[in-house]
């Protein structure tokens, strides 16, 4: 069929040339032709093709797989590209970390606040420290008719040693403290001119300490402390307290066994008890220890383990040995990551009390107090903490409390039956009694850093409290709120405010039945203190690196409210000072 369609094309071709060779009116002359035969095809001319044909296709060929190498070979060059040049980066200066400083400030109410620190290494592995410090007023409290002033002044001393498996290092502490017992009920009982003249209400502390404390690194041995502390009034009474606390670390088929000791000694005397012109005698020895395994897997981490304590007592000659067992287990899980943390346990342990601790929480008791430990059955809590953003963190935590033998502090009893004219005798001084105490707490904080410039804190903590012999749990809030802002300002300037918020305490106090009758007759009743808040603030301006002054101010709000049951606080006060910096 294809040699056909070349036929008659070729045919075609031939026609039209023939016909278009032709002129029109011309004669072309006269020409023999002889014809031999003409061509006449026929049919059989035309015949199929019988074969196959073979297609030279390149998409039916079979492909070749083909393998390229490169050769390569260096290409000598002249070209030298320039060298770049790191872009400019405005570089901070460092700033100077100075090792001592002196602080110096006065303001009103005759304050005046002063401390030294000084530090310097002896070589390259140890050091040695020191610091004095110094807080007084000359007192002018409103309405207070017996002498307010106090004083407290403190040394202490370090030498240290860091080395590559252990630290360690010895404290020695001296500290002096002057009070007064100011805190007269006047309004609830009539004094005499005569009376209130012949009160000497101070009261002086003296504390001498020698402790040491020990890290390292690898071993069984992880940490310990060691403390001798010697603490004396004004009044004869003196105490002894000695404690040792080391720490183990085993591992254990991949889990790590942590086994805390203690031994707790305290023991003093006082001259005299409120009631009696008594001698008072009392010692008290713990020996305890809390092991506990450590499980970790995942984002899970559990610590189980349990307390055993072993305590023996003496008050005036009587003795009393009891053995106590308290739970120690801990645990948290990564709800998500570092964002949601959960946490429960539930722990418990035998506390030592001693007249130096009641001293440090209220420096307004009698040298006339029983001193025992508290036995702390359990506490368990729940809690989330976690991150609200990347600049604010929160915590929040309920919790209820067991426990035994808890020391409350209440108003000591004014009445002319015993024959008691020491200067803390006239209804302005504490004592402390002991309770079982259970409290439910829920406890919230938040803490936010906006900025490099800019911090803030708030929290906050509502307890239940329920006492099985006493009315109340004495002188202990239901509501605490505290926050906290910081700011810098600019790099000279600084600022900052804090607000605490404490709410209302019940106490027990003594009242003159009829004021108009005297000598009278006395009862005890039952006060309410009211809530407080105390709003405190403080500018500073950094002259240079080293100088920088400071102004505070403390009650700006300029409550007159009771800390303690007829002890008011001082009103405004304002201090301004300055800080220096220094190396040797």
């Amino acid at each position: 069929m294809k040699n056909i369609k070349y036929i008659i094309i070729g045919i075609f071709a031939f026609a039209t040339q023939f016909i278009f060779s032709q002129k029109k009116d011309e004669n072309i002359g006269s020409e023999v032709v002889n014809i031999v035969k003409p061509y006449t095809p026929t049919i059989s001319d035309a015949f199929k093709v019988k074969e196959t044909p073979v297609l030279d296709d390149d998409d039916n060929a079979k492909k070749e797989v083909i393998q390229y190498n490169i050769f390569s070979f260096p290409v000598a060059s002249t070209f030298t590209p320039n060298k770049g040049k790191a872009a400019g980066v405005d570089k901070q200066e460092r700033e100077k970390l100075y090792k001592n400083y002196a602080t110096l400030g006065f303001g009103n109410y005759g304050t005046a606040n002063a401390e030294l620190f000084i530090t310097e290494n002896i070589n390259k592995n140890s050091y040695v420290g020191g610091m004095i410090r110094h807080l007084s007023s000359q007192g002018g409290i409103d309405g207070v008719v017996l002498d307010d002033k106090f004083y407290n002044t403190s040394l202490d001393v370090t030498y240290g040693v860091r080395e590559r498996d252990m630290n360690w290092n010895v404290d020695l502490g001296v500290k002096n403290q002057i009070f007064n017992w100011y805190g007269l009920p006047t309004s609830t009982i009539f004094f005499d001119e005569t009376t209130i003249n012949a009160i000497d209400a101070k009261q002086t502390y003296n504390t001498i300490a020698l402790g040491s404390k020990m890290s390292t690194k690898d071993g069984l041995f992880s940490e310990g402390s060691l403390l001798f502390k010697r603490f004396s009034d004004g009044f004869g009474s003196g105490e002894n307290r000695f404690n040792i606390k080391p720490a183990f670390d085993i591992d254990v088929m991949d889990q790590k066994i942590n086994a805390d000791f203690l031994v707790d000694y305290v023991g003093g005397s006082f001259e005299r008890q409120y009631e009696a012109d008594e001698e008072l005698k009392y010692s008290n020895v713990i020996f305890g220890t809390k092991p506990s395994i450590l499980y970790q897997q995942d984002d899970l981490s559990v610590q189980i383990g349990a307390g055993i304590f072993y305590t023996t007592g003496k008050f005036n000659g009587t003795s009393d040995s009891k053995l106590f067992v308290y739970p120690n287990v801990k645990a948290s899980y990564r709800i998500v990551g570092d964002l949601l943390i959960g946490y429960a346990g539930a722990e418990g342990g035998l506390n030592q009390n001693s007249y130096a601790d009641f001293v440090d929480q209220n420096p307004f008791v009698s040298p006339t107090m029983f001193v025992a430990p508290t036995d702390n059955k359990y506490d368990i809590y729940v809690g989330l903490k976690g991150k609200l953003a990347n600049v604010v963190a929160f915590n929040v935590r309920g919790s209820y409390n067991n426990e035994d033998n808890k020391a409350l502090f209440v108003s000591n009893e004014f009445n002319t039956m015993y024959a008691n004219t020491e200067g803390y005798a006239f209804g302005n001084s504490f004592g402390v009694v002991y309770d079982n105490v259970k409290t439910m707490s829920i406890f919230g904080e938040l803490k936010a850093d906006f900025s490099k410039s800019t911090t803030f804190g708030i929290s906050g903590t509502y307890n239940n409290f329920s006492s099985d012999t006493q009315a109340e749990a004495w002188n202990l809030p239901q509501l605490k709120i505290a926050s906290t802002l910081d700011i810098d300002i600019t790099e000279k300037w600084y600022a900052g405010a804090s607000i605490f918020f404490v709410g209302e305490r019940k106490d027990r106090i003594t009242v003159q039945d009829d004021l108009l009758v005297n000598p009278g007759t006395f009862s005890t009743q039952e006060v309410t203190l009211d809530s407080f808040f105390d709003l405190n603030a403080h500018l500073g301006y950094k002259y240079n690196k080293r100088l920088t002054a400071f102004l505070k101010g403390n009650n700006l709000a300029n409550q007159q409210y009771n800390r303690w049951a007829n002890f008011p606080v001082q009103g405004i006060q304002v201090l301004l000072g300055a800080n220096y910096k220094f190396d040797f």
